[in-house]
């Protein structure tokens, strides 16, 4: 499981780049300097040393002692270097998380949330799922998207949704305006890397595989009173943890971003109520679609059952339970986010007018 964790922020201006372009050539006279010196050594004891010249056992020892000295020592060296670039990339790809997927507040208008990813690659920390989580004057709204493919590849779908729905999400009074923001954004992001990679069709729009890439996505609403809305184009619907383990049932879903348009009315669906002490648990596909060596799928309404723990326990014990039905072989990158409504009412004061119910859905 990757943990997201929060990190002081590099201050524009404070020379933190510039220091480390200029030390980068110092860093690779430092890298070759040790390999260098060694075949130094190995050259100057075969031309200056007498035992290096006699034919010997006793010479033949020493010569393949030195010289297995110089292959362990440039061996150290080569590994030395890779190690200090594999640090490296792990801190870009880490940034990178960071930016794309920053970590949500550990409570959010009175709803405490935890999110959580397994990726299908090991050395990988950053994926084609997306979440995140606002608090609005419309309510606490949630995205929760699954780009087709996994890896670096879908790095650039995942930033070009979360850039507007992060906007759209404060912007926009009703939730199919957010969706349409979302699908613009989709839309802008594809002709730009089709045109990138397609520089011969830059006037037009070209005919490129990238017609094919699409992103599932599910929006939420959940208002004051606890009532959820929901728009869903081709996500899984996710499940209510209170009395008993339910998954919502919000009917049919619109297509997924990408391939077609959306339809011209985008109907909100009200899905119920998240009550107090109630918990939304939210996943990609990946989720219930792995399996184990037999070919069982795995179990999610079962591990979810009688769990009552709090959103980063539970977040846990589902990531524990996969690695475990999987044997620690993913297929897919996977995503959960977990809501826990902990609002508490308070008693209406003497002559404080009465607020009615939410807003109806459109």
């Amino acid at each position: 499981m990757i943990r997201i964790k929060s990190r002081a922020p590099v201050v524009p201006g404070s020379g933190h780049r510039t220091s480390r372009a200029e030390s980068s050539p110092i860093r690779r006279v430092v890298t070759l300097a040790l390999p260098t010196l060694w075949g130094g050594v190995a050259i100057l004891y075969k031309l200056t040393c007498p035992l290096a010249q006699q034919d010997g056992l006793t010479a033949r020892i020493a010569t393949s002692a030195v010289f297995f000295a110089v292959g362990t020592g440039l061996i150290l060296g080569v590994r030395r270097a890779l190690l200090q670039e594999l640090a490296q990339i792990r801190e870009v790809a880490g940034a990178a998380q960071r930016v794309l997927l920053r970590p949500l507040p550990p409570r959010l208008d009175g709803l405490a949330i935890a999110a959580g990813q397994l990726s299908a690659h090991r050395a990988a920390t950053v994926g084609g799922d997306l979440y995140e989580a606002v608090a609005t004057d419309h309510g606490v709204r949630v995205v929760m998207g699954d780009v087709r493919g996994h890896g670096l590849a879908a790095i650039g779908t995942v930033a070009a949704l979360l850039g507007s729905f992060r906007e759209a999400a404060h912007d926009e009074a009703e939730l199919p305006a957010v969706l349409r923001r979302l699908e613009r954004a989709m839309g802008r992001h594809l002709r730009e890397r089709a045109r990138t990679e397609h520089p011969s069709a830059c006037t037009g729009e070209p005919e490129t595989p990238l017609s094919e890439e699409f992103v599932t996505v599910l929006l939420l609403e959940i208002r004051l009173d606890g009532s959820v809305y929901a728009l869903n184009c081709g996500h899984p619907w996710p499940y209510r943890l209170g009395l008993q383990v339910e998954r919502i049932a919000g009917g049919e879903p619109l297509p997924p971003l990408g391939p077609f348009p959306l339809p011209a009315e985008l109907p909100v669906l009200h899905c119920g109520w998240l009550r107090a002490g109630e918990t939304l648990l939210l996943h990609t596909d990946g989720v219930e679609d792995a399996r184990d060596a037999a070919g069982e799928f795995f179990p999610l309404a079962t591990v979810l059952a009688g769990n009552r723990s709090a959103p980063g326990e539970v977040i846990n014990t589902v990531c524990d339970a996969l690695l475990r039905h999987t044997g620690g072989r993913l297929a897919d990158d996977m995503a959960l986010l977990v809501l826990r409504n902990e609002r508490r009412k308070v008693p209406q004061q003497p002559g404080e007018p009465v607020v009615r119910g939410a807003r109806t859905a459109t």
